[in-house]
């Protein structure tokens, strides 16, 4: 009792201390290896794995050293207060290795592991397991493969676990359900499949479930109706089938759902009407039939509401009229009806809004112009009656604008000219009359304009030619009769239809200054006389229709006509040519041709010339260079078959390889303007008054295969494309001395400069960079989805972004370009700029489109920041998992310009956004150009990547 009472010596202390700590390890074994670990064990486990990483891995881990006693003070490494590690953030360095050497059984007391966001491949060992006292571990955005491991759901701590981004695949363990302490779980952008685990449902913490963009199919279980604490659900574009269930009833906090892109069906469950907390809905691309729940605003929180593409019916939902928080609604391709007068409200906040291709009726509300944020109102293919409010013109901020296929009567009000943003008008398909209102011409950013099948009249106003951006005109079927002299100044126009209207006369001589025109119907008019000669100067034109009218005499040497068939010739007067159907012109009596021997005539390849007739037609000059010296008489008979051929495809009828060595008087360098990787580009202006550039190859035809390949590439794609943000090829020479290409001129220069010069650079504002970004868009769109194969640039930078005086963006040096082949593997070498190719070619040289992706995702961001962003890159944040803020660019962000405000503010963050999905490390989980269209269209919630 005296020992009990009296101070213990430090000796006593000590055996005391041990015997208690002995007594503990017997009683708990387990936790055994918590106090076997000792610092030097931890070091030494991450010593060995940095050990079996690539050299420059090791490199960026240079304070991991074996001199150092502890490894407290090493990059990425934090302790606790008795110096055992604690916290491993290693995200977004650049590592690359595999994770089959490290030691997870030394590193049991870690609560925090992060290696996002690097390059580490092969199989997430079973071993992870063992590392019980985790609290978070991110895996994100890196080269992962195989199945997650069964031993994952030892991790029963676990709060946050992200594996988005890798390409993971086989089935979502059973064993997640284990992990009840689970808050955020992220399995997104992987290639995972089977169905959604039953025991998903003992997940009773779980807050964020992310498992978009997968495989998984099978139904989605009842069991996930547990997760009564969930907030944001993402199961977008999967295979997932049946339908919604009802257990979902019991998320009381659900504030985001999205499962848009898969084959749901059935109705949606009643309980769905009872979230007051509902911020983003999104049902698209589904087989969902029923009514739409008609209390989805019921807390008056609801800004995205999108549920397009499906069979819903019934009236619109009945909260929407006074939902203020509106931002983007969805709703066309359903079989929704009501009166749309009385099923809508006023939306401050609102963006976006697509109503059409549905059976609404009634008037148009003037209360549309109160949405002071609208940038884009649709309502086609309904049965709306009355006139266009004026009041629209409210609406400042609208650029697009459709009210097609109704039945809307009255004039065109005058006061929509108010809207000076407006890009896109669509009228056509209904029954509107009187003329075109005289202040068309301040809509200076029109660019698509249809006011078809209505009952218009009159002449065309003189304003019209203010229209500078216009490229996209259909006046068909109306009541016109003039056309005004200012339509001449339409420049950039490229697809004009003027069909069975009331033009009468000759075809008017302005339309022959319209030289980006590439597609043009005046079919059924009472036009008369002959053709103009005009179209034979029309190098853009592929497409024209003249068709019952009262025209005569020959065809014109134009391509377009070339291509025509009878039915876009027939019911004239008396049209002769080289077309079946039409008869063959009497012979023209005229003097025998001079022909310079020595001269090569310079070739202009345009849309529709295929790979056969464009072997036709470089083995026919070869043919002619090689054996010019022949027997007079073959060489004579040979002259009559490719006679006609020279016709179609000479430059002009005049230009010849001379006129281009004295336009830059045999390449002098003070003609130079630019360097590139497969030729030198000088400005020439040629005897006709016309600037061309003219790209001259580095090489010479005959002695380099592969530059002849590399040169052919890019006559190919030029040939087979024709968009206004891609530049246009003239012609090309062939010659044994110089070979080039003779293609269009832009005074704005390139891309690259402009960005170096402080000057340019400051007057490329936010507006004109969003602008090139979109024009970039545009162009990558087309190459991959309007052309057949597609085309891969594979070499999308900002030297070969040349921009003319409008600042519109056009892609240039198509030396790299790849036709992906549907029916073959589509690897090649590399080619392209360092710095802007995507990182798989550095192990993989199959050419897609999401090479071309990643290559626009570093463009972009150069755009916004003035400069290459290669530091940025490295330490690139994962843009899909950002939940509850946004990025902060002030610091990246050109500082030679202002910072950006208001929406174009939102429009920049937006495009910053976009551009780091595109540089995800795996290709699979990039955007496709197409949804890079969609995202830019409109801004999207930043809590998902992908929103409709």
């Amino acid at each position: 009792m005296a020992f009990l009472l009296r101070k213990p010596q430090f000796s006593e202390k000590l055996t005391l201390w041990w015997v208690l700590l002995v007594g503990y390890l017997i009683v708990f074994p387990s936790h055994a290896s918590s106090f076997i670990t000792s610092p030097n064990s931890e070091a030494n486990t991450l010593l060995k794995w940095k050990a079996s990483l690539d050299n420059q891995s090791q490199t960026l881990l240079s304070t991991w050293r074996d001199n150092s006693s502890h490894p407290c003070n090493w990059v990425g490494i934090e302790c606790n207060e008795f110096n055992s590690i604690f916290n491993i953030s290693l995200g977004a360095l650049g590592l690359r290795g595999t994770l089959d050497s490290l030691n997870f059984s030394s590193l049991v007391k870690l609560t925090f592991l992060e290696l996002g966001s690097n390059y580490f491949s092969g199989h997430i060992p079973p071993q992870i397991g063992r590392m019980t006292n985790l609290l978070h571990l991110g895996l994100e955005g890196n080269q992962f493969i195989g199945s997650i491991p069964h031993e994952i759901g030892m991790m029963k701590k676990l709060e946050i676990l992200v594996m988005s981004q890798n390409n993971l695949s086989g089935s979502i363990p059973s064993t997640i359900g284990n992990m009840s302490s689970l808050e955020e779980l992220y399995l997104s952008s992987n290639q995972m499949s089977g169905s959604i685990p039953l025991s998903i449902g003992n997940l009773v913490n779980l807050s964020i479930l992310y498992l978009f963009e997968n495989n998984l199919s099978g139904l989605i279980p009842s069991s996930i109706g547990s997760l009564t604490k969930l907030f944001a659900l993402a199961l977008y574009i999967n295979n997932l089938s049946g339908s919604i269930p009802s257990s979902i009833g019991n998320w009381t906090k659900l504030g985001h759902i999205s499962v848009f892109q898969n084959n749901l069906s059935g109705n949606l469950p009643s309980e769905m009407n009872n979230f007051s907390k509902l911020v983003i809905l999104q049902l698209p691309d589904n087989n969902f039939k029923g009514h739409l729940p008609q209390n989805n605003c019921l807390g008056g929180l609801l800004t995205h509401f999108s549920a397009q593409n499906n069979q819903f019916t019934g009236l619109i939902p009945r909260s929407l009229k006074n939902c203020s928080t509106l931002y983007r609604v969805r709703l066309e391709n359903n079989q929704l009806t009501g009166n749309i007068a009385e099923a809508f409200g006023v939306y401050p906040n609102l963006n976006y809004i697509d109503l059409s291709n549905k059976a609404f009726y009634g008037h148009l509300s003037p209360t549309w112009g109160q949405c002071h944020n609208l940038t884009s109102l649709k309502i086609s293919n309904n049965n709306l009656s009355g006139g266009i409010p004026p009041e629209l013109s409210k609406a400042t901020k609208l650029e697009g604008l459709d009210f097609s296929s109704n039945h809307l009567i009255g004039n065109i009000p005058k006061e929509l000219c108010r809207l000076s943003l407006l890009s896109k008008l669509g009228l056509s398909n209904n029954q509107l009359s009187g003329n075109i209102p005289i202040d068309i011409g301040l809509l200076k950013n029109l660019e698509q304009l249809s006011v078809a099948n209505n009952n218009l009249s009159g002449s065309i106003p003189e304003q019209f030619g203010g229209l500078i951006k216009l490229w996209n005109l259909n006046l068909s079927e109306n009541k016109f009769f003039i056309l005004p002299s200012s339509f001449s100044q339409l420049q950039h126009l490229q697809f004009l239809d003027m069909s069975e209207n009331s033009f009468s006369s000759e075809i008017p001589t302005m339309l022959g200054q319209l030289q980006q025109l590439e597609s043009l119907n005046l079919s059924h008019n009472n036009f008369s006389s002959i053709i103009p000669s005009f179209f034979d100067d029309m190098k853009s034109l592929t497409m024209i229709d003249i068709s019952d009218n009262k025209l005569e005499g020959s065809l014109p040497n134009s391509l377009a006509f070339h291509n025509s068939s009878f039915e876009t010739l027939k019911d004239n007067k008396g049209l002769c040519g080289n077309v079946s159907g039409l008869p063959i012109c009497p012979p023209k009596i005229s003097g025998p041709r001079r022909r310079k021997r020595n001269k090569v005539v310079i070739f202009a390849l345009s849309l529709g010339l295929g790979s056969v007739l464009l072997a036709t037609v470089l083995i026919g000059i070869s043919y002619i260079i090689c054996h010019r010296n022949a027997h007079k008489e073959k060489s004579q008979e040979r002259e009559v078959q490719t006679q006609n051929l020279f016709d179609i495809w000479s430059y002009d009828g005049k230009l010849t390889y001379e006129n281009i060595i004295e336009a830059t008087e045999e390449f002098d360098e003070k003609y130079l303007i630019g360097v590139g990787g497969f030729g030198s580009v000088y400005k020439a202006k040629l005897s006709t008054g016309q600037v061309v550039a003219v790209k001259k190859l580095h090489f010479l035809p005959d002695r380099d295969q592969c530059h002849q390949k590399a040169f052919m590439s890019e006559i190919r794609a030029l040939t087979e494309t024709r968009h206004r943000n891609i530049i246009k090829l003239y012609g090309f020479c062939w010659h044994s001395n110089f070979s080039f290409l003779v293609i269009e001129s832009l005074e704005g220069g390139s891309l690259d400069k402009i960005l170096s010069d402080e000057t340019q650079a400051i007057a490329l504002d936010w507006n004109k960079r969003i602008k090139v970004v979109e024009g970039a868009v545009n162009a990558l769109y087309y190459l991959h989805h309007g052309c057949s194969p597609p085309i891969v640039h594979r070499d999308i930078s900002s030297k070969n972004v040349i921009l003319d005086l409008d600042y519109e963006a056009h892609i240039s040096d198509f030396g790299a370009a790849k036709l992906l082949s549907p029916s073959s593997n589509n690897w090649t070498s590399f080619a392209g700029t360092f710095g802007y190719a995507t990182p798989e070619l550095a192990y993989t040289m199959e050419v897609t489109e999401k090479c071309a992706v990643y290559s626009f995702g570093v463009l972009v961001l150069e755009i916004l920041m003035g400069k290459h962003p290669r530091d940025l890159i490295m330490s690139s944040l994962d843009v899909p998992t950002i939940v509850a803020h946004d990025l902060n660019f002030k610091e990246v962000l050109d500082q030679r310009l202002p910072y950006p405000q208001g929406s174009v503010a939102k429009k920049v963050v937006l495009i910053a956004r976009i551009a780091f999905t595109c540089l995800n490390e795996n290709p699979h989980t990039r955007l496709s150009v197409e949804q890079v269209c969609n995202e830019l269209a409109m801004p999207k919630s930043h809590v998902f990547s992908f929103i409709p």
